[in-house]
């Protein structure tokens, strides 16, 4: 089979946006993304949710930039967690930028939002 397919991408952006949007996010490396927002010159105390929120609201199934089936997780606390990885274009942020999530049970896993990286050639 192949997945995941439309369907199943366009439900997991659902679930991640409503747990965004009921303010149950966790970070997998918080030192990371903050040092990443920096990057990004957005404030990770003030405007991560807000961030999140117009992201998650703006992307669709089409940006989905993982392998299919998608890897699972190996950080302790998602571990064996299928991640999801999306590239989109940001207004707010003015780049293109790479969201890596996962989803357990009703929380929104945030594992890496940086500006997009083109792939290295060897």
């Amino acid at each position: 089979m192949f997945r995941p397919t439309s369907k199943e991408l366009s439900d997991k952006l659902k679930k991640a946006e409503k747990a965004v949007f009921d303010g149950r996010v966790s970070i997998i490396d918080p030192e990371t993304v903050a040092e990443h927002a920096i990057e990004l010159e957005y404030d990770i105390e003030l405007d991560l949710h807000e961030v999140l929120k117009e992201l998650l609201s703006q992307m669709s199934r089409d940006e989905y930039a993982g392998t299919r089936p998608p890897q699972k997780s190996y950080k302790e606390e998602i571990k064996g967690l299928e991640i999801f990885p999306f590239v989109l274009y940001s207004p707010r942020l003015a780049c293109r930028v790479y969201l890596k999530f996962a989803l357990q049970q009703e929380t929104f896993w945030l594992i890496s939002l940086h500006k997009d990286r083109p792939p290295r050639e060897e």
